[in-house]
């Protein structure tokens, strides 16, 4: 558990090779001082809790030290891409796919719309194919299979 801002600049400071940096959000928390549940035991009480992490004071202000995220495998959905790996996201899919798919050493880019290369105007790309791997061409069926952004309504 931390923080949501504090997630995304780990996937960024990982894609870009920065191993970790300080930020003041979560200090006098558990996310600083530990003891959060990483995993529990058979009767539902923790089995490992997070350690606690350094703390550091800078110009008289505490900050938590956090590391950069790397991950093996990063799969993403974008809604245009070539087959260079050059995507574009549409709407909140832009806020983590992109640090998503930096922070993996593959990712994995299922492509809604398939576009050749140089159809995207290069101001438009929200990612470089440099980032990504491996792209995966959707059916129209498949691209219009968004279960999370349909409302459901039970009685």
């Amino acid at each position: 558990m931390i923080p949501q801002g504090t997630l995304a600049e780990r996937l960024r400071a990982g894609g870009a090779g920065i191993p970790a940096f300080y930020t003041p959000a979560g200090v006098g928390t558990q996310v600083a001082e530990g003891g959060l549940p990483w995993r529990y035991d058979g009767e539902g009480g923790v089995a490992l809790a997070s350690p606690p992490k350094e703390v550091r004071e800078f110009d008289g202000t505490p900050y938590v030290l956090e590391h950069g995220i790397r991950t093996d495998f990063a799969l993403v959905r974008a809604a245009r891409g070539d087959r260079h790996g050059n995507l574009v996201f549409r709407r909140s899919s832009r806020n983590f796919n992109p640090l998503a798919a930096m922070a993996g050493r593959v990712a994995v880019a299922e492509v809604e719309e398939l576009v050749e290369p140089g159809e995207i105007d290069p101001d438009a790309v929200h990612l470089p194919g440099v980032f990504v791997q491996r792209v995966v061409a959707l059916t129209p069926d498949q691209a219009a299979d968004k279960r999370i952004e349909k409302r459901t309504v039970s009685g």
